[in-house]
């Protein structure tokens, strides 16, 4: 190749001859030079842009499906019920009443959205798989996750254990359910007129039977016929024109010619309860010729009420209302943290506070009962010791490492239980970090053949007109005011030491009518901890009594807990 030389003009470069390999001058191969230099950093320019509108449309991705994610209501939560399938319409035709032979070859179409809600002898627990693992994952798009309860038992004793509980169930059953809890359906353009419920007697006691009568067409004789199976039927009064036969005794006939005179005597037909039972039901049946109903008599005593005298009417006296119940165990610094709290907004609120730990302190002041139980006896079994000790219209639960603040304003949780029907009411709990939490759940029982399925969802059922900050729900965070007999009518499984919750509104579950209200806030005591500073043996101990790992005796206690105790055979939760 043949090289040619060439003189840089001044001011061009340095004045000094060069050549390049490829024919080019020293100018042209340095202008080539700085073109390359610019193209490489528009390139990493571009490049860059592109980055950062990868990211921000990855940013916008995330955002966007966090507020589709985010319920804008919380009561909407992930249906996991089995799909409808083909199975659904032979469901269907089993909950019908038995087919008229007329109306067999009719054809009807499914709907099965509607077809699909009904239940059909079995339940399936489904968690969600897959899904995109990444920090936080969990928090910002809660997947259901599903558990098998049977495997809290040992499998050599499976078999026995499901025995036992089958018995149990079903003894249960024939103590909870009566004849008014069977399906009773009165028949069209019947002549007897009668009670289809609401009849109820004391045990023992004697009542009217209330608005029987015949609605017949014109004959020469008519007759009806009453039969009791757990009293006798009578007559208060007589009446002319009508022939009793049976009176004192479970089969009673009344004949007459005369309609108007036979239902002046159906007013004054009695019942009274000869077989002492405190709750059950008596079936009378009144029959005329080719028809017959069947009158359920609801026998019981009468509940007896649990009245609070709460003093004059005027302002909440919150001392008068309300007793704060507590349980501790070894933490006393805040516990002595949380009672000063509470002494400068509410001086005389009496406190009451179970303590297991093994060497307790004492634990004195104005208006604070202080109760020592056996060491590590638990968190149910001090919750019931000390509500057990509460004499108040209302109890507040608190943990001991909570701290009231001017937010902590219990007269409005009052004010909400004095004027709605709710049996409790949760308030929130702010943490050091500043996050508020309600612990709003919503719970749910599917029946199953070999034991339901319990359902946990976050979230409410709706709101509460008239408290614009307070919804109904199932379960609430551990800060709530509660009707004190209600809360010990359900109790607190001491069996459940140290990890446990929601286990008291499960077992409440029909029980309790339970609220929760956000502008009512206690707060939380720093959980924080800061690498210099030494925990103290007392906080080791109290961690690992708190905190077990998933594999220990506690969570096998507590699942086995729903396994047999309440005949769950699996549990879902977000």
């Amino acid at each position: 190749m043949q090289f040619r030389t060439q003189q840089i003009p001044p001011g061009r470069g340095i004045g000094t001859t060069k050549t390049s390999p490829s024919g080019f001058s020293a100018e042209t191969f340095n202008h080539l030079h700085h073109i390359e230099q610019y193209c490489w950093s528009v390139f990493r320019m571009r490049s860059l842009r592109k980055t950062l509108l990868l990211a921000t449309v990855a940013s916008v991705v995330l955002v966007v499906a966090l507020l589709h994610s985010w319920p804008t209501r919380a009561y909407t939560t992930l249906d996991v019920r089995q799909r409808p399938g083909p199975g659904v319409e032979r469901h269907l035709e089993e909950r019908l009443p038995e087919p008229d032979h007329r109306s067999a070859n009719i054809p009807y179409r499914l709907r099965e959205s509607v077809a699909g809600l009904l239940a059909r002898n079995g339940c399936v627990c489904e968690g969600e798989s897959g899904g995109v693992n990444f920090p936080f994952a969990q928090l910002l798009f809660p997947r259901i996750s599903a558990h098998s309860l049977h495997t809290a038992i040992e499998a050599s004793e499976l078999e026995e254990v499901k025995r036992r509980r089958a018995k149990e169930y079903e003894a249960f059953q024939q103590r909870s359910q009566t004849p008014v809890d069977t399906l009773r359906v009165a028949e069209a353009n019947s002549p007897l007129q009668y009670p289809t419920q609401g009849v109820e007697v004391r045990p023992l006691k004697t009542i009217l039977l209330p608005g029987l009568a015949l609605q017949d067409l014109p004959r020469e004789l008519y007759t009806v016929n009453l039969t009791s199976t757990l009293g006798v039927l009578n007559i208060a009064a007589e009446v002319d024109g009508v022939k009793v036969k049976g009176d004192g005794e479970m089969h009673m006939t009344l004949i007459s010619g005369m309609l108007l005179n036979l239902n002046r005597q159906l007013q004054f037909v009695t019942y009274s309860n000869t077989r002492f039972h405190p709750s059950t039901a008596d079936t009378v049946h009144f029959e005329t010729e080719g028809h017959r109903a069947v009158i359920t008599i609801k026998i019981r005593h009468g509940v007896t009420p649990k009245l609070y005298d709460t003093g004059p009417k005027g302002d909440y006296n919150i001392s008068a209302f309300v007793t704060i119940a507590t349980k501790t165990f070894l933490r006393y610094d805040k516990l002595q943290d949380l009672i000063d709290s509470v002494r400068r907004f509410y001086p005389t609120v009496t406190i009451v506070i179970a303590d297991d730990s093994e060497h307790p302190q004492t634990v004195s002041g104005p208006y604070i009962e202080h109760y020592i139980m056996p060491f590590g006896k638990g968190w149910f079994a001090g919750r019931n010791l000390a509500i057990s000790q509460v004499t108040t219209k209302y109890v507040l639960w608190v943990d001991d490492d909570f701290i009231f603040t001017a937010n902590t304003k219990l007269e409005k949780l009052v004010d909400v239980l004095e004027k709605t029907t709710l049996d409790l009411v949760g308030g929130a709990v702010r943490e050091a970090t500043g996050y508020t939490a309600t612990y709003r759940q919503t719970i749910s029982i599917e029946p199953g053949e070999e034991g339901d399925c319990l359902h946990l969802r976050r979230g409410f059922h709706h709101a509460i007109q008239g408290f614009p900050n307070c919804v109904v729900t199932d379960g609430v965070i551990n800060f709530f005011l509660a009707r004190t007999d209600k809360v010990q009518q359900v109790g607190f499984d001491p069996r459940l030491a140290r990890v446990a919750h929601l286990e008291f509104f499960i077992d409440g579950l029909g029980s309790l009518h339970v609220g929760s209200c956000d502008d009512v806030i206690v707060n939380h005591a720093t959980k924080i901890k800061l690498p210099w500073v030494t925990q103290s043996e007392s906080d080791k101990t109290y961690a690992k009594f708190r905190y077990p790992p998933a594999s220990s005796d506690a969570t096998h206690t507590k699942n086995g807990l729903l396994y047999f105790k309440n005949r769950f055979q699996c549990l879902t939760h977000n």
